[in-house]
């Protein structure tokens, strides 16, 4: 079971609450609700390590990810604004590894909350 903790200001708004279900569903490996919220283009650019175009390859991405278990999700702040939006915190996982990070989001529309893009910086602790 993952442990989660969420900073108080990371709720009040419905992108908000959307981004903190979506890296919830990344923590716990729920890959059905995170492809079902994203563009059949969406990109996600991990700087430093790799970039991943499309549903087909994301969504097999995802499924590389579920092998390492995160036993503890930390999201210390989440911001939107129109059609952007990032989260910022730390995982820990099951091997005692952590890492800090930071995902910058971008939707489909400012209305919406289907993504587009993510860029992603990891740091290693």
């Amino acid at each position: 079971m993952t442990k989660i903790t969420i900073h108080s200001d990371c709720g009040n708004s419905p992108k908000k609450e959307f981004l903190k279900e979506l890296n919830i569903a990344f923590a716990t490996g729920n890959s059905d609700f995170i492809t079902a919220n994203v563009t059949d283009k969406i990109v996600w650019n991990i700087l430093g390590d790799k970039k991943i175009e499309g549903k087909e390859m994301f969504t097999k991405e995802l499924k590389k990810m579920e092998i390492e278990k995160i036993t503890e999700l930390i999201l210390d702040r989440i911001l939107t604004h129109g059609k952007d939006g990032a989260v910022s915190g730390i995982m820990k996982m099951q091997n005692g590894k952590e890492y800090a990070f930071s995902d910058f989001y971008e939707f489909s529309g400012a209305k919406g909350t289907i993504v587009k893009s993510i860029t992603s910086y990891i740091i290693k602790l």
